[in-house]
């Protein structure tokens, strides 16, 4: 592995951890019930969306030097991750 290899590999753990870390931060001091305010001051979750930004950038830039083509989304727990391709084909009228 060359030494640039292995600094990109670095820090996309470091990156991944910086990232589970402060998503841990926030799911621990978001309140349970919608109703109660959260004990963050808005400059501060403004700060920690800016983080997640950056983060994302930069593994952005990390998957793109590495010639990776994002693209994964955001996905529900429950959404299937097969697609499903239906021939359209058969649809039309005769």
């Amino acid at each position: 592995m060359s030494q640039a290899s292995e600094q990109f590999t670095t820090e996309k753990r470091i990156l991944l951890a910086l990232r589970k870390t402060l998503a841990n931060i926030v799911k621990d001091v978001t309140p349970s019930n919608r109703s109660l305010q959260s004990p963050l001051q808005t400059s501060t979750i403004e700060d920690i969306k800016m983080c997640f930004n950056l983060i994302s950038a930069r593994e952005y830039e990390i998957a793109k030097q590495a010639g990776i083509e994002i693209k994964e989304r955001p996905r529900f727990i429950d959404e299937p991750t097969i697609n499903n391709v239906v021939s359209i084909d058969n649809l039309t009228k005769k």
